[in-house]
C-alpha cells in the first residue's frame, strides 16, 4: 500500500519539531541569550538619542561610553541601596511567614485554623513511630537556604549584566554599521526599503513605549512610597523603588509588590488595619496605573492582547526566570511592530494588538512602487550611511 505525502503534511511535523528545538535552544542557552537580547533591545532604544548626539559632533565611542557608564552606575547604585534591605528581608522571611500563619491561625473560628489543626493531626498520625519506642522525631531545617541560593546566583547574574553592558557598548560605538550591514545583506530594493522602515519604526515605537512606561513607573513608585509613608511604614523608600522596578513585569509585579509591602508592615508589628491599608493602597495604585493612566498615555498601536501578553510573560518566565518576565514585553512589542510592517503578517500583528488597537490594514500595502536603492539613501535618512554603503 503506497501513501502519498503532500508538502503540507510534511511541513506540519517539521514545524512542530522546529518549535520544540527552538524552545529547547532558548532554555538551554539562557545564560547567553538573556544578556544578548537585553543589549539588542537597549540598542534599539538608545539608537535615536545616540544618533542625535552624534549629529552634534560627539563621537559614537564617547556617546556609547557615556550611556554604558550611566547604566553601570545605576546597577551598582541599586545593588548598594538594596543590598541591606533585601538581605534583611530574606533573613527574616521564614520567621515573618511563620508569624503571619500564627496570627491568622489564632483568629477565633477561623476556617484556616481548622484546616491547620486537621493538617497537624494528619501529620501526627503519619509521623507516629510504628515501633512505638516513644522517640521524638526531629526534622532539621537548614536556615538561610534562600540567602545562600541568592549568593550562589549573584555572580552569574552579575556576569550576565556585565556582559550585556559590554555588548551594548560595542553596538552603540559601531553607530549604524550593524543596521547598514543588515540592510545591505538583502537583495531586492523593495526589501531594503521595507527593512529600513521596520528598523525606524522599532526604534521609534519601542523607545516611546519604554520611555512612557519608565515615566509612569517612576510616578507609581513615588505615589506608593508616599502612601507607605502615610501608613507609617519605615521602609517606604524601599517599597517605592521596588514598586518602580516590579511594575515593569506585568500582572506578577503588582502582586509580588503588594505581598512584600504587607510583610514589611507586619515586620514592624503594625495593627491589622494598617496591614490591610498598606496592601490595599499598593494594589489600588497599581490598578489605577494599569487601568487608567497607562492606557491613556501609551499609544493605541502599542497596546497588546492581554491574554497573549500573559502567556508570553509566563513563557519567558519559564525559560528565562525573572529576567524573562522583564524582557517579555519589549520582545512582544518588537514582534508586533514587525508583523504590523510586513503585509503578509498584518493579521498576526492585529491579533497581538489590544482590544482598542487601531485597525490600520491597507490592501495597497502589498504594492511597492519602484524607488531608488535605500542603502544609497541612508545619508538623507536619520540612519547614518558610511562609505561602505555606497560601494557598487
Amino acid at each position: 500500500m503506497s501513501a502519498t505525502h503532500t508538502p503540507k503534511t510534511i511541513a506540519i511535523p517539521l514545524v512542530g519539531i522546529f518549535l520544540i528545538l527552538f524552545v529547547q535552544g532558548l532554555s538551554s542557552g539562557a545564560s547567553f541569550l538573556i544578556p544578548v537580547t537585553s543589549a539588542i533591545l537597549a540598542y534599539f532604544v538608545l539608537s535615536r538619542p545616540r544618533r542625535w548626539l552624534s549629529q552634534r559632533g560627539l563621537p559614537n565611542g564617547l556617546v556609547a561610553l557615556g550611556f554604558t557608564l550611566l547604566i553601570l552606575l545605576l546597577v551598582v547604585g541599586a545593588l548598594i541601596y538594596f543590598a541591606e534591605p533585601v538581605s534583611d528581608l530574606l533573613r527574616r522571611l521564614p520567621w515573618l511567614v511563620r508569624d503571619v500563619q500564627r496570627e491568622i491561625g489564632s483568629l477565633s473560628d477561623s476556617p484556616i485554623r481548622a484546616v491547620a489543626e486537621a493538617a497537624d493531626a494528619m501529620n501526627a498520625m503519619i509521623d507516629t513511630d510504628e515501633d512505638g519506642d516513644g522517640k521524638m522525631k526531629v526534622e532539621v531545617v537548614e536556615e538561610g537556604s534562600a540567602s545562600k541560593q541568592i549568593l550562589f546566583l549573584a555572580p552569574m547574574v552579575l556576569s550576565q549584566v556585565l556582559f550585556a553592558i559590554i555588548f551594548l557598548y560595542f553596538l552603540l560605538a559601531s553607530g549604524d554599521f550593524f543596521l547598514r550591514r543588515m540592510i545591505e545583506s538583502l537583495d531586492r530594493v523593495e526589501d531594503k526599503s521595507r527593512a529600513l522602515e521596520v528598523v525606524e519604526t522599532i526604534e521609534l515605537r519601542l523607545g516611546q513605549y519604554l520611555g512612557a512606561i519608565t515615566v509612569i513607573n517612576a510616578g507609581l513608585g513615588l505615589s506608593v512610597g508616599t502612601l507607605m509613608y502615610l501608613w507609617g511604614i519605615e521602609q517606604y523608600m524601599v517599597i517605592g523603588v521596588m514598586a518602580f522596578a516590579l511594575n515593569f513585569v506585568p500582572y506578577v509585579g503588582g502582586l509580588v509588590g503588594t505581598c512584600i509591602a504587607v510583610l514589611l508592615a507586619f515586620s514592624q508589628g503594625e495593627s491589622f488595619w494598617v496591614l490591610v491599608g498598606a496592601g490595599a493602597s499598593y494594589a489600588a495604585a497599581t490598578g489605577l496605573e494599569g487601568q487608567l493612566i497607562t492606557p491613556s498615555l501609551v499609544s493605541r498601536q502599542m497596546r497588546l492582547n492581554a491574554p497573549i501578553l500573559f502567556l508570553v510573560v509566563a513563557f519567558f518566565a519559564y525559560i528565562w526566570s525573572i529576567i524573562g518576565m522583564i524582557v517579555a514585553v519589549p520582545i512582544l512589542i518588537v514582534i508586533k511592530i514587525f508583523c504590523d510592517e510586513i503585509a503578509p503578517l498584518h493579521n498576526v500583528g492585529h491579533f497581538l494588538g489590544g482590544a482598542e488597537a487601531e485597525e490600520d490594514f491597507d490592501v495597497d500595502d502589498t504594492t511597492v512602487m519602484p524607488q531608488p536603492d535605500p542603502v544609497e539613501g541612508l545619508a538623507s535618512s536619520h540612519i547614518e550611511a558610511g562609505p561602505e554603503a555606497h560601494r557598487g
